[in-house]
């Protein structure tokens, strides 16, 4: 399963994660995405709505 979380605030989003205890992927398809990895390395992404940007 993956998850995509829509977020208002990408860089917080992110920052926010990263204090849980996520990772960045090496991979970012697009500038408003964000793929993760969880502790496991299960990967889900963050995400903002292009017209929110």
């Amino acid at each position: 399963m993956h998850l995509d979380f829509e977020v208002v605030d990408l860089q917080a989003a992110v920052a926010h994660a990263l204090e849980l205890g996520a990772r960045e992927s090496g991979h970012q398809p697009q500038e408003n995405v964000r793929v993760m990895l969880d502790p496991a390395g299960h990967p889900f992404c963050l995400y903002m709505d292009s017209s929110n940007s």
